[in-house]
């Protein structure tokens, strides 16, 4: 299928494969409104809210604490953004060169499993939004609506993703406004303003699980800058991605807190939206339904190349098609349906853990990335040795990288605050998890020194070790 007006395939025919220049699109500003767009949906709402409702903090210190935690962790996440034109290949395989072929085999399965979390976590906010709208749909019936919508926008792909995520854009923006504009003058709450304090425990916290969500979209952000032109330049795809990024996450998050503040303790976040918003809510609702719709399609898209550059790790001369990432699109939607209709009561409280202790072994991969990306091969790789099943010149192991990514996951132990282990100094500051920045303060000038004193690293830096044209 081909969109007349640019020529461009609208079903996406690569899958993990380096896109050729000259089968680049796109601009720059489409990157901001994915990210804008795709950020304004029901889980970044109920995990905003999380500030004020378990944290205890009042409306002020709760926003702070979003603002600080969202534009920490957007420049991170921006950064790996800025990597997909230069490469014009999935995130997770490039690990492939720091890592090695075989070594980024860990990191690569680790992210496949959240992305499948995401993506299961968010047909359960889409079936419960469906509920809201017409009670008469039972919760799992909305929950396999919103998993084959999602799951139809993932195999058309790249480009359909882009489209939708421009119009949701200005759609969800406007109807966001309008519901700020709603709550603040129907508050119903007394305390709205006074509610909840400051702690600098809990303030941490939410700076932290702020944060967090950028950090989130790490093995997957340039998954959707791949296909830019190569020449638009690191500083304008940054730019577009973070602005796009902390923006919508951040009105998305505040909005959960106002939302939760503005009606009487107690009450689930959707719930609250809804009795918030009054007249407006099953509007808002809808909104809400057909955005986790759109953004959950990132989350199965990019579960699927995670799987497939898993699966092509093993089988190198298999070349993975539009047909292969459908099928296995089909298989993990019917998968992420069963688990998320047996568990949907407690579905999201499980999966906020589970995200919680996957990034501890996720953050040192980010610190090596973009380190290796930036400041040791300046974006000059050996795209052919990448697709190799020996590695090339980057090997089926670089034990620079794992060294560095094993001593980044260990010194995070003791700040972590998870429902697997709770860190001694952790619980000294009253539960908020640090581990994710002492993480990246660790990695990223051990791995630069590891890598500065390893031979193999300097072979690396021949004149062959470019970029494909």
């Amino acid at each position: 299928m081909t969109n007349d007006r640019s020529a461009v395939p609208l079903i996406e025919k690569h899958t993990i494969g380096y896109v050729p220049r000259n089968e680049r699109h796109g601009k720059v500003r489409d990157l901001f409104t994915l990210w804008f767009g795709g950020n304004i949906a029901p889980l970044p709402i109920v995990t905003g809210a999380l500030g004020v409702q378990i944290y205890h903090l009042n409306l002020f210190w709760g926003i702070v604490a979003i603002v600080v935690g969202q534009a920490l962790g957007g420049i991170l996440m921006a950064l790996h953004s800025a990597q997909g034109p230069q490469m014009g290949i999935p995130q997770m395989i490039q690990s492939r060169a720091q890592f090695g072929s075989w070594g980024a085999l860990l990191v690569t399965v680790i992210a496949g499993i959240m992305y499948v979390g995401f993506f299961a976590s968010n047909i359960v906010l889409a079936g419960k939004s469906l509920h809201g709208v017409e009670s008469s749909i039972p919760v799992p019936v909305g929950i396999v609506i919103g998993a084959v919508g999602s799951g139809l926008i993932g195999i058309i792909g790249y480009r359909f993703i882009h489209i939708l995520n421009r119009i949701g854009t200005w759609v969800l923006g406007i109807g966001l406004v309008i519901g700020f504009g709603y709550i603040a003058t129907h508050v119903q709450s007394p305390d709205f303003l006074t509610r909840g304090g400051f702690n600098f425990a809990g303030w941490l916290a939410t700076v932290s699980l702020s944060a967090l969500w950028q950090i989130a979209f790490a093995p997957y952000v340039s998954d959707y800058s791949r296909y830019l032109p190569a020449d638009v330049g690191v500083a304008r795809t940054f730019w577009a991605t973070y602005l796009g990024c902390t923006l919508g996450s951040t009105l998305a998050f505040v909005f959960g807190a106002v939302a939760v503040l503005a009606v009487p303790a107690g009450m689930d976040t959707m719930d609250a939206v809804k009795a918030s918003t009054g007249t407006i809510g099953p509007v808002m609702l809808v909104l809400f339904l057909l955005s986790v719709i759109s953004h959950n399609a990132l989350n199965l898209y990019g579960a699927v190349l995670a799987v497939i550059t898993s699966l092509q790790t093993f089988a190198y001369r298999w070349i993975p098609t539009a047909r292969a990432r459908a099928v296995l699109s089909i298989i993990i939607l019917v998968a992420c349906s069963f688990a998320a209709v047996g568990a949907s009561k407690d579905f999201i409280g499980h999966f906020v853990d589970l995200v919680l202790a996957l990034l501890v072994v996720l953050v040192p991969w980010t610190a090596i990335n973009l380190i290796d990306f930036y400041v040791i091969h300046k974006g000059q790789y050996d795209v052919d040795s990448i697709f190799r099943v020996d590695g090339g010149i980057y090997g089926r192991f670089n034990p620079q990288a794992l060294i560095a990514y094993a001593v980044g996951i260990v010194v995070q132990i003791p700040f972590m605050n998870t429902p697997i282990y709770v860190g001694s100094f952790s619980s000294h500051l009253d539960g908020a998890d640090l581990s994710w920045l002492v993480g990246i303060i660790v990695t990223t000038p051990l791995y630069l020194w590891l890598a500065s004193r390893d031979t193999a690293y300097r072979r690396r830096q021949s004149p062959a070790a470019t970029t494909a044209q």
